[in-house]
C-alpha cells in the first residue's frame, strides 16, 4: 500500500528533568516536544512512510518549537496557528530509577481547541491510512467532535482507520470515556490497546471475548501490547504473538507511540502480521533506551542493526 498516513492531534512543549528526582530539587531542565499522534508520525517518517500530521498551536514560541521540530523530521506539518490560546505543556520527572511522572497543563490550550473545519477538504481522502487516538476526543467537545469526523470521512471514503486506545486517566474518568473510545473502538479496522484498556472498554465482556466482539463489528486486527510480554495480534480466526524483548528500560514514555508506528509501518508495506508484530516490539524496546517521547524512534538501518543482535555497543 503505498501513499500517505494522516494524522492529528495536540502536540506540547515537553520540560524534562535531566536528574533523578523530584522537580522541586532539580538543577536543570531540558526542553523539547511531544505528542502521541506526532511521535507516531515522526516513528513511521522514520521508517520511510510519508506522513502528514495536523494540530493548533499557540501564536508562541513553543508552537513554533512544535511545528520545527516535527517537520525537520520530514513530517509534512499543519500547524494551525491559534492566537486565542496558548500551546500546551508538560513536565516530566523520574522521582526515582523506576518510575516516571508526567503532569500536563493543557486545559484550554490551543491544541484542545481542535474542530472539524481545521480536517482540509481531501487531507482524509486522498490518504492511504487515518491515524488516530483516543487522547484526542477527551481534550473537549470540539475536538472530540473533529475526531467523529475524521473518522465519519475515513469510512465514507473507504480509508482504513488506525485507531491506539491510549486512554489518559487525567483527561477524563473511566466512566465518561467509555462509550467515546469504545465507538471508535468498533469502527476502526486496527486497534491497538493494553490488557487494562480493553477491559476499560468492555468491562462486561470476558478478556477472551473482547477481540472477537471487535472482529465482528469490522476490526481486521486487535493488537494486544503486553509491555514486558510481548504483545499478539488478533485476525481472523488467529491469535499471532511475538515475545518482549529483554532490555532494562531508561524511559518508557513513548514507547507505545513507536510500537504503533513499527506495526503500522510493516502493515503498510505488505509484512506478514508476525513480521509487523516483530517490528513493534523492537521499534518499543528501543524507544525506551533514550530519555524523551520520540527521540530514539528508529531508522530503518538502527532497527536492522537491533533485530540484527549486533552485541558490540560500539559502532566501529
Amino acid at each position: 500500500m503505498t501513499g500517505t498516513v494522516v494524522t492529528f492531534g495536540e502536540t506540547m512543549a515537553l520540560v524534562r528533568a535531566t536528574d533523578i528526582g523530584s522537580l522541586q530539587h532539580a538543577s536543570s531542565l531540558t526542553l523539547g516536544v511531544g505528542g502521541a499522534e506526532s511521535n507516531v508520525a515522526v516513528g513511521l517518517r522514520r521508517l520511510d512512510v510519508a506522513v502528514s500530521w495536523l494540530g493548533r498551536v499557540g501564536d508562541d514560541s513553543l508552537g513554533a518549537r512544535v511545528a520545527r521540530e516535527i517537520r525537520a523530521e520530514g513530517v509534512d506539518v499543519h500547524a494551525i496557528v491559534d492566537g486565542g490560546a496558548p500551546t500546551g505543556l508538560m513536565l516530566k520527572e523520574r522521582p526515582s530509577v523506576a518510575a516516571t511522572a508526567v503532569h500536563y497543563y493543557r486545559a484550554g490550550s490551543a491544541g484542545s481547541r481542535l474542530r472539524p473545519e481545521d480536517l482540509p477538504e481531501g487531507w482524509i481522502e486522498s490518504a492511504a491510512l487515518l491515524h488516530v487516538t483516543g487522547i484526542t476526543p477527551l481534550l473537549s467537545e470540539s475536538a472530540r467532535a473533529a475526531t467523529t469526523a475524521a473518522v465519519d470521512r475515513a469510512v465514507a471514503a473507504g480509508i482504513p482507520v488506525s485507531f491506539d486506545i491510549n486512554y489518559r486517566s487525567k483527561l477524563a474518568a473511566p466512566d465518561l470515556a467509555r462509550p467515546v473510545l469504545r465507538e471508535l473502538a468498533e469502527r476502526a479496522d486496527i486497534v491497538f490497546g493494553g490488557e487494562d484498556e480493553f477491559a476499560l472498554l468492555f468491562p462486561d465482556t470476558p478478556s477472551p471475548d473482547v477481540a472477537a466482539h471487535l472482529r465482528s463489528t469490522g476490526c481486521a486486527q486487535v493488537v494486544v501490547k503486553l509491555g514486558e510480554r510481548g504483545a499478539e495480534v488478533h485476525h481472523g480466526d488467529h491469535v499471532s504473538a511475538a515475545p518482549g524483548i529483554p532490555i532494562t528500560p531508561l524511559d518508557t514514555v513513548g514507547a507505545g507511540d513507536a510500537f504503533v508506528a513499527g506495526y503500522l509501518s510493516g502493515h503498510l508495506e505488505g509484512l506478514a502480521v508476525e513480521d509487523s508484530l516483530i517490528r513493534a516490539n523492537a521499534c518499543g524496546a528501543l524507544a525506551c533506551l533514550v530519555p524523551g517521547d520520540w527521540e530514539a524512534a528508529p531508522t530503518r538501518r538502527e532497527l536492522q542493526r537491533f533485530l540484527g543482535g549486533a552485541g558490540d555497543p560500539v559502532s566501529r
